[in-house]
């Protein structure tokens, strides 16, 4: 077993405190690969922010589970060289099983998440409570979650969403002992989080998405005060990305996200994580695109993943800086 402290890492629960106090919130990327967890990094060590590093059980098929932990090491190290040892955590992103989430915790995790809001709620209490049992013996926090979020992401998948009963928090929180509730209030997986007829178009003809449930989310405020609380599927699907990659061979139809108006606006209450992934995607791929549109003969994967890491640093940059508010806060 590795300890997540030896990695230099660390769990979620004195960064939470101070983003509730501070009313801001902490970047939560995914990564995959190299590229990415370099965009992840410089953009937040130049901004000094703090950030979760997050693994999906798709990625860890995809990069293998010892690799992504050495990159994480990897990645306290190159933040130091860069100049600023920023707060890093190393989170499971929708852990479906006590066995996957032990595992990760056993090679170095300092954050967990288990997923058992598709169970009935007993269940759900029962297989979090287990999860928070064997984690809280190492000082890894975890993340629950109540309430079902609509759309794709890696393994992960709901036609339909169900929003947050507040009335089940208190006693899933105090029956469990989680660190943090990830909670449905609107927000969906994947970039095509709402379907055209479920919005509004403005003067200039953007869809607009209905707004986030922030009635929802004061009525658990309510109930559990100063209670970390966590936003789920919350890229907000940048156009002019969507539109580089349709403009180069893509087909992207009717991708809508979450306005960051109301990310910033969520970010000063009790939602201290939020989880940013498609958006990510998006700027890789657009840069990707143009690069190999532009340049057909190119060949050598470090001109078109070398723009694509840059692509995605900037996009952080501004998720940090302007939607979550954690800029400076390392």
């Amino acid at each position: 077993m590795v300890s997540y402290k030896e990695l230099g890492l660390v769990n979620s629960r004195e960064i939470f405190r101070k983003a509730m106090a501070g009313k801001y919130a902490i970047p939560a990327f995914n990564f995959n690969n190299m590229e990415q967890m370099q965009a992840i990094v410089m953009a937040c060590v130049e901004t000094k922010s703090p950030v979760i590093l997050q693994v999906s059980s798709g990625a860890r098929k995809y990069a293998n589970q010892t690799l992504l932990r050495y990159m994480a090491q990897g990645a306290v190290e190159f933040a130091k060289e860069l100049g600023c040892n920023i707060p890093i955590v190393l989170h499971l992103d929708h852990g479906d099983t006590f066995e996957l989430c032990k595992s990760c915790i056993d090679l170095g995790f300092s954050s967990v998440m288990i997923d058992g809001s598709g169970l009935p709620y007993n269940e759900n209490v029962a297989l979090t409570k287990k999860v928070v049992e064997y984690a809280h013996q190492y000082d890894v926090t975890v993340e629950g979650e109540l309430g079902v979020l609509a759309g794709i992401e890696d393994d992960v998948a709901a036609e339909h969403s169900a929003y947050t009963r507040p009335e089940d928090v208190e006693d899933f929180v105090k029956k469990t002992g989680v660190d943090s509730l990830a909670i449905s209030i609107g927000t969906s997986h994947g970039a095509n989080k709402f379907k055209p007829e479920q919005c509004t178009r403005n003067a200039d003809g953007i869809l607009i998405p209905p707004p986030l449930r922030f009635d929802i989310l004061e009525e658990i405020e309510k109930r559990i005060p100063g209670f970390p609380i966590v936003l789920h599927g919350s890229s907000s699907v940048p156009q002019d990305k969507v539109a580089i990659i349709n403009k180069y061979g893509g087909a992207l139809k009717d991708a809508v996200g979450i306005p960051e108006d109301q990310l910033r606006k969520a970010a000063t209450s009790a939602v201290c994580k939020v989880n940013i992934d498609s958006d990510g995607r998006l700027a890789m791929t657009a840069a990707i695109r143009e690069v190999l549109a532009l340049k057909p003969a190119e060949f050598d994967p470090r001109k078109y993943l070398g723009p694509a890491r840059d692509a995605l640093k900037e996009l952080y940059k501004h998720k940090v800086v302007d939607v979550l508010g954690s800029d400076n806060k390392a």
